[in-house]
């Protein structure tokens, strides 16, 4: 035998290496190539490979029109044997089909997002109670004076160069008398608003008001402030004061003043539509607070203007001292002719009858 070189072996060692290589890559290959052409053949000829009720692949005219679009829009070949799956593509017939997906949780809005996302309802205020209503709506002095110029007077025409001396309570038996000697001494003609239950009380001075000259207005029957009655007891009051008047004077005064000079706005149009004329001041003496003659003297004097109403009082309360008032109107007067202005009634400042037609 030849003896072997080194290299000689070698050579043969890495012949023998490649070859063995090469077979087995060659097996390896004719054996995938065997076993994919064994699971094609039932996946496209065999009824078990097909989904039950598919039926024959056939190009029908149905299945022409229902030939789909690919994801690119090209339309899919019905020509030609299927394309080889691979071993991992095609399942086994007696596999069971696999589940289908789950679905994807439902998202669920978070809190926030509600309150984003929830259109705002539109706010809607609580109903205020009776009361609370009644007392919102209802108008001051001061607005009624601006809404009804024509039915609640605080003022004649300054053109006129008039003024008007009013006297609120009476009558008594005390303040009373005296004011009407100092009117009588200074031929001087006033106007007095009568509480209807003092007029019962005093007829006989309430006639001496009338004999000397002087108007009467009617100033509720006990001296109750309006708004805090009902209507119907409001109309009572002005009512019953009518009533005692007329059998007492002969007339239905005409002119109304509210006690404390309030009064509602349903109360006002029901006094004008009956044919009253309500009648306040603009000029306040505040000789119901007791105030000594120099005071109730500055506080007519100061504010008195051509057209003015001025109020103070000729009859009280009990105890309430109205000296200050007997005291005063004697230089009211003076001084009030001395400025060239007439003292008149109501009826003449206002021109308007003095009694209910």
């Amino acid at each position: 035998m030849k003896k072997r070189t080194p290299a000689a072996f070698l050579l043969l060692s890495a012949h023998r290496f490649i070859s063995l290589r090469i077979g087995k890559s060659l097996f390896l290959s004719g054996l995938s190539l065997c076993l994919a052409l064994t699971a094609c053949t039932p996946a496209a000829n065999s009824p078990q490979a097909m989904p039950p009720g598919t039926g024959s692949t056939e190009a029908t005219p149905q299945n022409t029109a229902k030939a789909a679009e690919t994801d690119t829009g090209s339309p899919l070949s019905l020509v030609g044997p299927p394309a080889p799956l691979s071993v991992q593509q095609v399942p086994s017939p007696s596999a069971p089909p696999a589940p289908a997906p789950a679905p994807a949780p439902a998202v669920v809005p978070s809190a926030e997002s509600k309150r984003q996302k929830q259109p705002k309802s539109k706010a809607h205020p609580a109903k205020p109670s009776k009361e609370t209503s009644g007392q919102s709506q209802r108008l001051s002095l001061s607005q009624l004076v601006r809404k009804y110029p024509e039915l609640l007077l605080l003022r004649g025409s300054a053109a006129s160069g008039q003024v008007a001396l009013t006297f609120d309570d009476a009558p008594d038996t005390t303040f009373t008398p005296q004011v009407l000697d100092v009117l009588k001494k200074h031929q001087v003609r006033a106007t007095f608003f009568l509480v209807g239950a003092q007029a019962e009380k005093h007829p006989e001075m309430v006639k001496r008001i009338v004999r000397e000259g002087h108007v009467i207005g009617n100033h509720s029957y006990s001296h109750k402030l309006f708004t805090k009655l009902s209507d119907d007891l409001f109309q009572s009051q002005v009512l019953q004061t009518q009533q005692a008047l007329k059998r007492l004077i002969g007339y239905s005064p005409r002119l109304l003043r509210p006690p404390y000079g309030e009064i509602s706005e349903s109360q006002l149009l029901w006094a004008s539509e009956h044919g009253y004329r309500i009648v306040n001041w603009n000029v306040d003496s505040l000789d119901w607070k007791q105030l000594g003659p120099e005071k109730v003297t500055s506080n007519i004097l100061t504010n008195v203007k051509p057209g003015s109403i001025i109020l103070q009082h000729s009859g009280g309360g009990p105890g309430q001292d109205l000296n200050g008032t007997v005291k005063a109107l004697p230089t009211v007067i003076q001084t009030l002719k001395s400025r060239n202005l007439k003292i008149v009634t109501l009826p003449e400042l206002l021109r308007v009858s003095k009694q209910l037609e």
